[in-house]
């Protein structure tokens, strides 16, 4: 492992210690914990790869046993990511839980093409020098996106 990339061992949250910690993110930055924002934060957490906003709004519509619009799914998505409790899979359009909310670092997608597999790494080395070369050129970076598609160890060994 390289010393510049941060990894969460002690912070990573998984199930019900993952949905407290997203209720509390989100709480402190002022925004209210809803039965739905719940509702859907289950259910992307639910998902072993990322999930598209009509995945989510399937399943959460299957569990409520009425039908939620994937339009409902997208703006409370979008308030997740903002929030920093979900990540956006740009190339993918699609969405993973952040398994350690209460952390704000850039991140880098590892998507395996064979299996849809994708792992999630920070490294605010990599992600800095991204900014800093934008800064250059006189742009001003709000978040990096860096995403590396090939084929995960699982598929390359099978």
């Amino acid at each position: 492992m390289a010393d510049h990339e941060h990894h969460h061992d002690h912070h990573e949250h998984h199930g019900e210690s993952l949905t407290s910690a997203a209720q509390a993110t989100m709480e402190r930055s002022g925004e209210q914990w809803t039965a739905m924002r719940q509702a859907v934060f289950e259910a992307l957490a639910s998902f072993d790869r990322p999930a598209s906003a009509y995945d989510i709004a399937d399943k959460v519509s299957q569990a409520q046993g009425r039908r939620v619009a994937a339009n409902s799914v997208y703006r409370i998505l979008d308030l997740f990511v903002g929030s920093n409790l979900a990540r956006r899979v740009e190339s993918a359009n699609a969405y993973v839980a952040n398994d350690h909310p209460d952390c704000l670092h850039d991140c880098i997608f590892l998507i395996c093409d064979t299996c849809g597999q994708t792992t999630h790494l920070d490294d605010d080395t990599l992600s800095g020098g991204v900014r800093a070369v934008a800064k250059a050129a006189g742009f001003a970076p709000d978040r990096p996106v860096i995403e590396v598609r090939g084929t995960c160890h699982d598929c390359k060994e099978g």
